[in-house]
């Protein structure tokens, strides 16, 4: 079983953070978690830690919808920067509106639309998956 050294949480509900990161530990599939409250935080983290040549996380699963920058912010910009190593982004939401879902395919994630709250089934399933 193949196990991730890092994957990050872009989340601002304290209820769903805190199921998401109990099920990920539990999965027993990743060493360590990051977590941000928000696009803005996120991407100002990420991107200072893709600057000073840090270890980027290996998954990210994404929230859309948050204060100061919602998920599809996040992933305007996220985008932009030039990194090299392969980050698998997950959306994690609470919405199943099509509209969301149509928008996920202009960042090819219409496969990786998830709908809270994710189980462990769910999660082993997918880190299971993933081919890094």
């Amino acid at each position: 079983m193949k196990k991730f050294d890092l994957l990050c949480i872009i989340e601002d509900d304290p209820t769903h953070l805190f199921i998401t990161k109990k099920m990920i530990e539990m999965s027993g599939m990743v060493k360590n978690i990051m977590v941000y409250k928000n696009g803005k935080e996120a991407y100002d983290k990420l991107k200072a830690i893709f600057t000073s040549s840090q270890t980027l996380p290996e998954i990210i699963l994404l929230d859309l919808n948050m204060p100061i920058w919602d998920g599809w912010q996040f992933l305007d910009e996220f985008t932009k920067i030039p990194i090299k190593s392969k980050i698998i982004i997950y959306i994690l939401t609470s919405s199943n509106s099509e509209e969301d879902k149509q928008q996920a395919e202009k960042y090819n994630l219409n496969d990786n639309y998830l709908i809270k709250p994710i189980s462990l089934k769910e999660i082993k399933t997918i880190l299971a998956e993933i081919d890094c």
